[in-house]
């Protein structure tokens, strides 16, 4: 409680009254930035030490941007059954019959947010409602709040549990927080992405909203982001094109299977703490990927792009849709069995201000110093770094290898099951990506790979894997029809479960190329060009917090 008071003594108060909270005396104040309440003491008998830390125990606070809303509300009682409350409970009431109560952000562990409430008995008609007009003052200059929000629901996306969702934990918080919202529920694929580019009327909103998984998140960001560069005339099949950063912000409400976008944005997969985000009006920054082959403009990808086992666990999912989220178990350990590896040449541009690199523990967290950095001068950094990579063709990189998987993770890509992801160290907006190169190995040492994705272990700490941090990436690969391994005079066979191997290696070389993942949908090209367009789209988020002692 230090620097909040801190705080209050710097700041003027803009009300302060005595009031009663709890059928407690407690005094009430009001700065530009705090709503903060104490219980006046009336023992006399504590000593000074004691005293202080009885006040120290009953004291709250609350910053006023975390602020909810405010309402006037009717007097409750419930709770005070013991006949010696209830008597001062109504003896209150007769005193101080008018109230207003104050919903706020709480914490809880987790990173969870819930939506708690306080209500203040005034002497007063006209203080009650002084203190709920000068709080919605404060509270109205707030401007980075939504009012009008485009909401798109996937009914289908995770456990089909999304109209729900939202109709019982959402939107009763948008309205409380005077919040309106035009829900469109998606009929098919790609609905929302194609109404985002053609139909929505833009200008009336302040955020758009999906309710879903990552899915349905990839629809909202390539409808919007070719919306935008459609409105100021950006060509986004060019893959040299400097692309329009969006303005209007994204929210997420999870509903879908994995939700790892909002797992490493906010925290948590839980919709009432998303919906919070968004109602305080909440902006994080973030980097998108853009994907072309050649000059054909491929995808957009916020989360992962996977070569080899990860495009080929996606690839062999998709024959088993069937199954449900538990076809993704299915074909990872088919996959795994099958080993397989793939040559290719793999060219890149690293990274040249030193402000980090895959492997420094560095994570990204709320006011992350590295994206903040990156934001403050990006445009100019920009500018140098296309001159240099035009004039100074000597800082590319290639590497020529034969490899179970490529990853470029562009965010940290942790989940439930992979608390600290696939590059924990990456960054939402420092316009880079990690790029993660597993060679050829056996199978034994790709599992311990693969098991470090669960725990605190360094995941790069393995002779066979390397991580670079790039701006741009190149991908080709090997092009002539490649045989099995084991009898190079026999033509490929498809390969089923192989055995287990010791140590050795014991790789399948069984086709020529693999398939890409990109944020969950198969690339239709293997040789793709990579480019990290920097903040490109905006989070109804703050990034992950750090956790607080309690």
């Amino acid at each position: 409680m230090t620097r909040l008071n801190e705080v209050m003594d710097k700041q003027p108060r803009l009300l302060s009254s005595k009031l009663f909270q709890k059928h407690r005396q407690v005094e009430v104040v009001l700065s530009r930035s705090v709503l903060y309440w104490k219980e006046i003491e009336k023992s006399r008998k504590r000593s000074s030490c004691t005293s202080r830390e009885s006040e120290t125990a009953h004291s709250h606070a609350v910053q006023v941007c975390e602020i909810v809303a405010v309402h006037k509300s009717e007097e409750d009682d419930q709770g005070d059954t013991k006949r010696g409350r209830l008597k001062k409970a109504k003896q209150q009431s007769q005193l101080y019959p008018h109230t207003f109560t104050v919903s706020y952000v709480r914490r809880t562990r987790q990173h969870q947010w819930r939506c708690s409430d306080v209500s203040f008995h005034c002497a007063s008609q006209a203080l009650c409602q002084q203190w709920i007009q000068v709080i919605n003052e404060q509270l109205s200059l707030l401007t980075n709040r939504p009012k009008r929000l485009l909401v798109y629901i996937n009914p289908y996306g995770g456990k089909q549990q999304g109209k729900r969702i939202y109709e019982q934990k959402v939107a009763p918080l948008f309205r409380r927080a005077c919040i309106s919202a035009d829900v469109i529920v998606t009929e098919c694929a790609n609905h929302a992405r194609d109404h985002l580019k053609t139909e929505a009327n833009l200008d009336k909103y302040d955020g758009v909203v999906c309710v879903g998984g990552d899915g349905m998140f990839s629809e909202i960001v390539h409808g919007l982001v070719t919306r935008t560069q459609t409105d100021h005339g950006v060509d986004q099949s060019r893959a040299d094109a400097e692309l329009v950063p969006c303005s209007l912000r994204i929210g997420i409400i999870p509903a879908g299977s994995t939700d790892c976008i909002c797992f490493g944005t906010v925290g948590t997969n839980d919709p009432v703490t998303s919906a919070l985000h968004i109602i305080v009006g909440d902006s994080q920054p973030m980097d998108v990927c853009s994907v072309h082959h050649g000059d054909v403009f491929l995808r957009y990808s916020v989360s992962l792009l996977g070569y080899g086992f990860y495009g080929d666990v996606l690839t062999d999912s998709e024959r088993k849709r069937w199954l449900g989220p538990a076809r993704y178990d299915l074909s990872g350990v088919k996959t795994f069995l099958s080993h397989n590896y793939y040559e290719g040449t793999v060219s890149y541009l690293p990274t040249a201000d030193g402000l980090g690199n895959p492997r420094d523990k560095v994570q990204c967290r709320s006011g992350c110093h590295i994206c903040q950095h990156k934001h403050s001068s990006k445009d100019k950094q920009w500018e140098m770094s296309e001159e240099e990579e035009k004039s100074d063709k000597d800082r590319w990189s290639t590497i020529h290898g034969k490899f179970i998987a490529i990853n470029a993770a562009s965010m940290s890509c942790a989940c439930p099951r992979s608390p600290k992801g696939l590059s924990p160290s990456a960054h939402l907006a420092d316009g880079t990506t990690d790029l993660i190169l597993v060679r050829k190995c056996s199978r034994l040492d790709f599992f311990r790979h693969l098991l470090r994705h669960t725990n605190k272990d360094d995941q790069f700490d393995h002779s066979f894997v390397e991580v670079h941090r790039v701006r741009t990436f190149r991908f080709q690969p090997f092009q002539k029809q490649l045989v099995s391994r084991e009898d190079p005079s026999e033509p490929p066979k498809k390969k089923g479960f192989s055995p287990m191997c010791s140590g050795q290696t014991t790789c399948n070389y069984s086709k020529a190329h693999s398939s890409w993942s990109c944020d969950g949908e198969i690339l239709k090209h293997a040789a793709i060009q990579v480019s990290v367009q920097c903040q490109l789209i905006r989070l109804f988020a703050r990034g992950i917090e750090e956790q607080q002692k309690q």
